[in-house]
């Protein structure tokens, strides 16, 4: 996508033409809306060494529908985390194309976005939409018009989604964006959420829907909506967490510089994430070298010397940015180890424990209470389907 100036009339170059088969590569779109070429042409633009980098890696298809205006944090937060992702990782590539009505829109701080395919006949399989909130006021640069709401953009959104999203589709809503998706009726008999000036509307556009107020998402099998604006990082984190693992998901928020959130009413947060709210750069390094091999004894001295520290320093340093001792840290990383070989292994207790680096079953028992509720039995088989 590009940035471009208005036309005299603070519009859009051009409307898109209807659904699109094959799917539209928003690399292939000119900047002003020129030719346009189909969806092999992404992979066409790739060199060799890209295609070589993608082998064996899981391709998931996603599918950003862009309205206009768009509050444009919301679009960028979360894609920036699906970029990182690609990054970070070697095993699943994120596939984004920018797609809707208009092949420009202007965005809420008066930059357009440039180069927006149609909307696509169909949708591979396991393809993720992801849809956006939009503003009523944009701030734009002295002396230029402000754009339109594109409300006939939004009702083409809602009929494509009403005629491509299937069973095995994955909806992603960022802010007001589940209104177009409540719009389809594609929240119906789910709970969900919105920016919380929204739930209000919300709940009248989708009455057979399960508003939730006061979260910053929510997850509904196979419909992701999240709250207002940043919200929408929150959601693509946990996104990224659950498919990638919590360690891809901390390293893309310690880049990032953000906390990892979790709301009053969300799932516990993951050992593996919990005490990264911070960015002090040594206790970072102490923590990644912890978490690549939590079994190890890992002596206060030898992570001294890591962190360029003194051992008292050191646990000073941990209690106000980790929020925790480091035996605690420790012992909760090798809490979350434990269960991961419980819930994937046949191993018993007592190889789990010494895998894990507890001296003893016992021991890990003791540690797992200070976690988890329940025994270290009821993990058992939880990641084996």
């Amino acid at each position: 996508m590009g940035i471009y100036g208005l036309r005299e009339n603070g519009g859009p170059v051009e409307r898109n033409a209807g659904p699109s088969t094959p799917l539209r590569s928003a690399q292939g779109d000119k900047s002003l809306g020129g030719e346009r070429t189909n969806a092999g042409s992404s992979t066409s633009l790739r060199s060799a060494q890209d295609d070589k980098s993608l082998e064996g890696r899981e391709v998931v298809p996603v599918f950003a529908a862009l309205t206009q205006p768009t509050l444009l944090l919301d679009v960028a937060g979360p894609m920036e985390v699906l970029r990182l992702a690609n990054l970070f990782q070697d095993a699943v590539r994120f596939e984004v194309r920018y797609v809707g009505p208009l092949n420009s829109v202007m965005t809420s701080i008066g930059i357009a976005l440039t180069g927006i395919g149609q909307l696509p006949a169909e949708l591979p399989e396991k393809a993720m939409v992801m849809l956006f909130g939009d503003v009523e006021k944009v701030m734009m640069p002295a002396g230029w018009p402000a754009p339109q709401r594109d409300v006939r953009g939004d009702a083409e959104i809602v009929a494509w989604l009403k005629d491509v999203v299937r069973p095995g589709h994955t909806v992603v809503s960022i802010c007001a964006g589940a209104m177009l998706a409540a719009r389809a009726g594609l929240l119906d008999g789910y709970a969900c959420t919105t920016h919380y000036l929204d739930c209000e509307e919300l709940a009248s556009v989708a009455p057979a829907a399960k508003v939730v107020e006061n979260r910053l998402f929510v997850e509904d099998k196979d419909r992701f909506t999240s709250a207002g604006v940043t919200a929408g990082i929150d959601l693509m984190l946990y996104m990224v967490s659950q498919r990638l693992g919590d360690a891809v998901a901390a390293a893309i928020a310690r880049y990032l510089v953000v906390y990892l959130r979790r709301g009053g009413a969300e799932p516990q947060i993951s050992p593996w994430l919990e005490g990264r709210n911070h960015v002090h750069p040594a206790v970072h390094r102490v923590q990644d070298a912890m978490m690549k091999n939590p079994a190890e004894s890992w002596q206060l001295g030898k992570l001294a010397r890591m962190a360029g520290a003194s051992s008292r320093h050191l646990t000073r340093l941990f209690q106000e940015y980790a929020g925790m001792s480091v035996t605690e840290y420790k012992n909760n990383l090798r809490v979350a180890l434990a269960r991961q070989m419980l819930s994937q292994t046949e191993m018993d207790i007592e190889q789990v424990a010494e895998k894990a680096g507890f001296g003893s079953a016992r021991q890990m028992r003791r540690a797992w209470r200070r976690v988890y509720e329940g025994a270290p039995r009821e993990a058992r088989g939880e990641g084996m389907h």
